[in-house]
């Protein structure tokens, strides 16, 4: 995981919820910005898999955004945007290995069709004979 918090900006605004009195006067809510074109800890690669695999989170300028309000105060919504934030983009990072698709080998087919056998061979037992 890359900390590429020094790249980050931040915007605070009021938040809604709890907080009594204070929350229409204090803003505690934190908007934290990260232009990905810009980074300098990603390579090319890298930019454009965070831009593919996120692009519904990032803006047409290119930043990526993201909004904490959980706790009451600024300090502790920033660190918790920050930690949200690298985690994010580390996930976008994870590439998945491709499925391999498999067959059957022939001891599960032949097991496949003697469970079949064994269950018509009941069934035609049942059956009223004259």
């Amino acid at each position: 995981m890359k900390d590429f918090s020094k790249e980050l900006s931040f915007k605070t605004s009021r938040s809604s919820g709890a907080g009594g009195q204070n929350v229409n006067k204090v803003e505690t809510s934190v908007t934290v910005l990260w232009h990905v074109d810009e980074s300098e800890f990603f390579n090319e690669d890298q930019k454009v898999l965070i831009q593919n695999k996120l692009r519904n989170r990032i803006n047409a300028e290119g930043f990526l955004f993201l909004t904490v309000s959980e706790s009451r105060t600024q300090l502790m919504n920033k660190n918790k945007a920050i930690e949200k934030i690298l985690d994010i983009v580390d996930q976008s990072l994870f590439i998945h290995k491709k499925r391999i698709a498999t067959k059957p080998s022939k001891g599960q087919k032949q097991k496949r069709l003697d469970n079949k056998k064994k269950l018509s061979d009941k069934k035609e037992n049942r059956k009223f004979k004259y």
